[in-house]
């Protein structure tokens, strides 16, 4: 029946081949499913910032990536990809939405659920492919960069190495504290995995640390474990999986005033292109990028992303997204749904892992984070450095970021800066009107 179905000798592969490519993906990506509720429920935030529930996260988390697989092996039925909450916009959602703009964790799921209801319209129109084609690569390469450079100074923090400071803004932090250390042992250890070649080392480094964490030889007072003094508090492995309470719980109201613009620019921009970019780069892998450079099938596999990210919000996590991470089950030979529909299995027979999910330190938890981070930077290579009309907005975009906290104050930057410097270069005839509109609105979004 899957035969028939996911057309194996089409695609020249098999149920094995498909399987192990599923299994490869996952790896490669279940570090999302503690990572998500971690950075949603700013546990480590030390402060009361109405942040979302651990335990509902989690089996959110779980649910919403196994729905989007599902949907995207049965009706985007030619793509390996496995999707999951997106890391950055989770960020954005927990500091920029909730901490930073006083939204409720229902507010924030309603925002995240217009915007994936303005990804699937754009995605069953024209104006996806026009979108696509008006942004200005450089400024892509810097929003992602930003991106990155944001999960960063969240994840040094975490882990400790740097601190606030009231004078110099951030400082070195104390890192002769065995869990710094730890957490930096962890994460040159993810990088080695990976020079390796060995499938999920995220994954890895972070179990292997966490559980040198629990050991009760530590004599440490900070945290106990019962039957000795370990680093980090060892609460199991397996339970029943924590209730969905957001389940449904989402609000629209405080999104469609005037200052909700901005989030939902923010949501629907990083989602659409993250997509994008991730689709076309598991394209070129799988060999579905046709002689006049179409990607095959896109349209499906955009439809089956924006879908998932209104259930993720139905159920109660932040926008879904395809992962890039699904490169790695294509190059172990994944081409069909059937790929994603593993993935998905594999998410859900995780649901019981919550205990597990929450022993895990903080610290390690951000090495993680920072590792994620340099997966974001590492694409700036492509920024036409040379022509500083593009690089220098983009640059200015990754600059403010992090600095203001603020994915969405580091998009607006850009487009206004792009905007103004070939106005002024005059050079604003080549400028597609998208750009103009966007800038417009990212100026309107700085004075309501």
């Amino acid at each position: 029946m899957m035969d028939k179905y996911f057309e194996y000798r089409k695609h020249k592969t098999d149920f094995k081949t498909e399987v192990t490519a599923g299994v490869t993906t996952f790896l490669t990506m279940a570090y999302i499913m503690f990572l998500n509720p971690f950075i949603l429920s700013g546990e480590f935030a030390g402060t009361d910032k109405g942040f979302f529930d651990f335990g509902a996260v989690f089996t959110a988390t779980i649910l919403a990536t196994a729905i989007a697989c599902f949907i995207m092996a049965f009706y985007g039925k030619t793509w390996p990809i496995g999707l999951a909450p997106g890391m950055g916009i989770n960020a954005f959602v927990a500091f920029g939405i909730v901490a930073g703009m006083g939204y409720t964790p229902a507010e924030a799921l309603g925002a995240v659920l217009v915007a994936g209801i303005i990804f699937l319209i754009v995605s069953l129109t024209p104006i996806r492919a026009w979108i696509i084609n008006s942004i200005p690569k450089s400024l892509k390469l810097g929003i992602g960069a930003g991106i990155g450079l944001f999960l960063a100074i969240i994840g040094l923090e975490i882990m400790g190495v740097v601190a606030d400071h009231p004078v110099t803004l951030v400082t070195i932090g104390n890192i002769k504290h065995p869990l710094v250390l730890l957490a930096t042992l962890a994460f040159v250890t993810m990088i080695v995995l990976e020079k390796k070649k060995v499938k999920g080392n995220i994954i890895i480094g972070i179990l292997v640390f966490s559980a040198i964490a629990w050991l009760p030889i530590w004599g440490w007072t900070g945290a106990s474990i019962e039957g000795g003094s370990g680093l980090a508090r060892f609460n199991g492995i397996f339970d029943m999986p924590p209730n969905p309470s957001y389940l449904f719980q989402f609000e629209i109201g405080k999104v469609l005033s005037a200052g909700g613009m901005s989030v939902l620019f923010t949501l629907f921009f990083i989602d659409f292109f993250d997509t994008a970019g991730t689709l076309t780069s598991v394209a070129n892998v799988a060999g579905k990028v046709d002689s006049k450079g179409k990607v095959q099938d896109i349209d499906k596999a955009m439809l089956s992303d924006s879908v998932g990210t209104v259930a993720g919000a139905l159920i109660g996590t932040t926008t879904v997204t395809s992962y890039v991470e699904s490169g790695a089950g294509v190059k172990a030979g994944g081409r069909t749904g059937m790929t994603a529909l593993v993935i998905g299995v594999l998410f859900l027979l995780c649901l019981g892992f919550a205990p597990l999910a929450t022993s895990l330190p903080k610290e390690i938890d951000g090495a993680a984070l920072v590792y994620v981070a340099i997966l974001f930077v590492r694409n700036i290579v492509d920024i036409e450095w040379n022509d500083i009309v593009e690089s220098a907005p983009a640059v200015l975009c990754m600059i403010v970021m992090p600095l203001t906290y603020s994915i969405s104050n580091g998009i607006a930057i850009a487009f206004i800066t792009y905007a103004l410097i070939k106005l002024f270069s005059g050079d604003y005839e080549r400028v597609s009107p998208a750009i103009w509109v966007v800038a417009a609105l990212s100026v309107i979004s700085f004075t309501v």
